[in-house]
């Protein structure tokens, strides 16, 4: 099965997410891939959209590893075991958060300019991307939703491994992916159309 883009890969993706319409779920994007893919969930749904910003804090020598992430509103998440194994110091820490702060800044200002936040706070919150491989930027999506105190949270990809599956099912109330092939050498493979989004295509996605 491939999909042929991500605007048609959240079209399918709705099939599976009937059973929310009547939930009125405010549907957040992880930018930039998740973006289109979410833009057509909404509109299946009738639902809200707006995009999840967060930057993983990722370990200095591994940073595909996430030690915690940031949200907006100042969320900060700390993983304490990751930094516990890790050792990673106060001052290495602190090096990466300050970088990723303003790159959460720049993003922020990029997507949403002056337009508000769609508050999550008590609703139930879909979190969409294009497809996962470790499920990192999803978790991290998932602890800044909580600290922003959604309802209830439920993350739909198109495409996911088995693995990331899992590790999601920790995270967030309801996990939904109609593709979890037996071995996924990376998202872009369940798509033909694959590209770089650029940042232009994912402010028209969100119609900003």
């Amino acid at each position: 099965m491939l999909y042929d883009s991500r605007t048609t890969a959240g079209r399918a993706l709705s099939a599976s997410l009937g059973h929310l319409r009547d939930s009125d779920p405010l549907v957040l994007g992880l930018p930039r891939g998740g973006v289109p893919v979410a833009a057509a969930v909404a509109q299946a749904l009738d639902a809200e959209l707006d995009v999840i910003v967060v930057r993983k804090l990722g370990v200095p020598w591994q940073p595909e590893l996430a030690m915690g992430a940031l949200g907006e509103d100042d969320v900060r998440v700390l993983n304490t075991d990751v930094l516990a194994q890790t050792g990673v110091s106060p001052s290495a820490l602190a090096d990466v958060e300050a970088a990723e702060r303003r790159e959460l800044r720049r993003r922020v200002l990029l997507l949403r300019g002056d337009r508000p936040r769609i508050s999550p706070r008590d609703r139930v919150v879909l979190i969409v991307d294009d497809g996962m491989a470790t499920g990192a930027t999803a978790v991290a999506a998932c602890r800044v939703a909580r600290a922003q105190l959604a309802a209830r949270l439920i993350v739909a990809v198109p495409v996911s491994s088995a693995e990331a599956i899992t590790r999601l099912e920790a995270e967030a109330d309801e996990v939904i992916c109609p593709l979890v092939p037996l071995q996924l050498n990376g998202v872009g493979g369940a798509y033909r159309d694959f590209h770089q989004l650029t940042d232009h295509e994912v402010t028209t996605a969100l119609g900003t």
